[in-house]
């Protein structure tokens, strides 16, 4: 089994502003984001992931758990997307 909790391989996220984005198309609601970084993300009413915050920009300080609840998300449906 892979383990999808290192953080440390991913290359690709933005090194400044970000935003994180959830494809409300591909979420099935595992709910791994919200429960490993609540900070981050919560569950809807439904039990799918949205932002904690709505649509602002995510802070830098939250940089790692935003990126823990993508690189944990089975259907990548979370991207942190430079602004």
């Amino acid at each position: 089994m892979t383990d999808t909790t290192d953080t440390t391989t991913d290359t690709t996220e933005p090194d400044g502003p970000f935003r994180v984005v959830i494809d409300r198309d591909k979420c099935v609601g595992h709910g791994r984001c919200y429960s490993l970084a609540p900070e981050v993300y919560v569950d809807d009413e439904e039990g799918f992931s949205e932002l904690a915050d709505g649509d602002t920009p995510a802070t830098p300080e939250l940089r790692d758990k935003a990126r823990l609840g993508a690189v944990t998300c089975p259907e990548g449906a979370i991207s942190l997307v430079p602004l």
